[in-house]
């Protein structure tokens, strides 16, 4: 990828000039990992703060790694989520509670190593085969499908339906929809500092609209139709700072060697495939910043970080680390690529984890806001990918790109993935992004180019 002339307000190597500039535009990074972040604790029923915190230090790890060079944020990854259920019954006796951490914590160590291995194998034989294999008609479609795929979150956050059609509440929807108008005004019509923190005024926005409806709902008519917040976890509080029940301070089962075989087939195949979801991050990003991160600082770099990272997250918290696209889209939108500001992002992430009120506070944001300004975010990523291929030129009335680009979008799109052993509990599954990646990667090296290219009639 070329260097080209930059249209970012802060680049990589760039600090904020103010203390509360730098402030806000690290606490927009926070805002939009959040909800992501503790649904994977709260689906596996593993700790929640110590996931935050875990999300902060790998992020630190991984810009370690990658010398400052890279603006990418880390926190929990939801395609690891079958194998840590499963995990967590490895030697448990049937019918017992699964509760072998021990189990969760060396399978992420083993993708902590799978992804240093590759990351040794790319160091050695360079990174222009992979850029031969992932073209631009292949990562395109595939950050399109990434955004896409994360469609039905944002509405499921946004209308309240994630627990039954009972709870569609238009006024749910309306303090979404108010985040998510303030957000895009603010980036838009924005002057100075405003422009540069448009989902913290779309957060604040939404949470003060709902503030005001269940004001309403509470003092007005004692409707429960209005009550969109719930301050329940406010009442919660019994200090400001607490240690957080790590995951290696938990006791459980014991883990056995005879076990690491079976540990290892539910980890090690679903690192490949988040190795794959990793590299269509940093192709997104690398569109964004003009600066091609599997180059500078290398691919070997940000797998390694995200690979130390991911196993010392696991330990803490059972959940792998993994690069967040909607961290990708904030920089999209903000045009604040600043390595600095993602540092204290991480730093603010460590410091929830221990201070017991400003986490609980974040938890009383209802899924209905972040589901608001998720349709920008979002969509944002999508929009990325379409980018790319106009910007480098990707001739539709070929019928080859377009039989790539229509494979990847109908099967990333439309969740088909491929599953190993019980389909309810499968050992192995390929996630949809990945299939799509693989499917377009098989289609790209079948369909040759043609000397006369066929054009597709109109």
């Amino acid at each position: 990828m070329q260097e080209k002339k930059t249209d970012l307000v802060l680049d990589v190597n760039e600090n904020p000039k103010k203390i509360s500039e730098w402030f806000l535009f690290a606490i927009q990074h926070v805002l939009a990992m959040f909800v992501a972040c503790i649904t994977v604790p709260l689906i596996t029923g593993l700790p929640i703060a110590p996931t935050i915190i875990a999300s902060g230090v790998g992020t630190i790890i991984y810009i370690i790694a990658t010398r400052g060079k890279s603006p990418v944020y880390l926190s929990s990854s939801f395609a690891y989520i079958s194998p840590m259920l499963a995990a967590l019954s490895v030697g448990v006796i049937a019918g017992a509670v699964g509760d072998n951490y021990q189990a969760i914590m060396v399978g992420m160590i083993m993708v902590g190593a799978v992804y240093i291995g590759v990351a040794i194998i790319i160091r050695i034989f360079g990174v222009a085969w992979l850029n031969k294999l992932l073209p631009t008609i292949v990562i395109g479609p595939v950050i399109m499908v990434i955004g896409l795929s994360l469609s039905s979150s944002a509405i499921n956050n946004l209308t309240n339906v994630n627990s039954s059609d009972e709870n569609y509440n238009l006024i749910y929807i309306l303090c979404g929809l108010i985040a998510m108008f303030a957000t895009a005004l603010s980036a838009h019509y924005g002057k100075k500092t405003i422009k540069l923190i448009p989902f913290v005024i779309g957060m604040c926005a939404g949470y003060l609209a709902a503030a005001i409806f269940t004001g309403i709902g509470y003092h007005g008519y004692g409707n429960e139709y209005f009550k969109i917040i719930d301050f329940s976890p406010m009442t919660n509080i019994h200090s400001f700072f607490s240690v957080p029940d790590f995951l290696f301070m938990k006791n459980g089962t014991s883990f056995s060697a005879n076990e690491l075989g079976e540990v290892a087939l539910l980890f090690i195949p679903v690192a490949f495939v988040t190795i794959c979801e990793h590299i269509g991050d940093h192709k997104n990003l690398s569109n964004i910043i003009h600066k091609d991160l599997l180059v500078d600082p290398g691919l070997d770099k940000t797998l390694i970080g995200d690979g130390i990272a991911t196993a010392i997250s696991g330990c803490m918290c059972g959940s792998a680390n993994t690069t967040y696209g909607e961290n990708v889209a904030v920089i999209g939108v903000s045009k604040i690529a600043s390595t600095s500001v993602i540092l204290l992002a991480a730093i603010m992430a460590i410091c929830i984890g221990f201070f017991t009120p400003f986490m609980v506070v974040i938890e009383t944001i209802p899924v209905c806001v972040t589901g608001g300004v998720s349709l920008i975010l979002y969509g944002f990523i999508a929009s990325s990918g379409v980018k790319m291929l106009i910007q480098e030129h990707i001739d539709f009335n070929k019928t080859k790109n377009i039989f790539i680009v229509s494979v990847i979008l109908v099967a990333g799109i439309g969740g088909l993935t491929l599953k190993f052993g019980d389909p309810s509990s499968p050992t192995i599954e390929i996630t949809s992004i990945a299939l799509a990646m693989l499917l377009g990667i098989l289609l790209n090296i079948i369909l040759k180019d043609k000397e006369n290219t066929e054009k597709i009639e109109e």
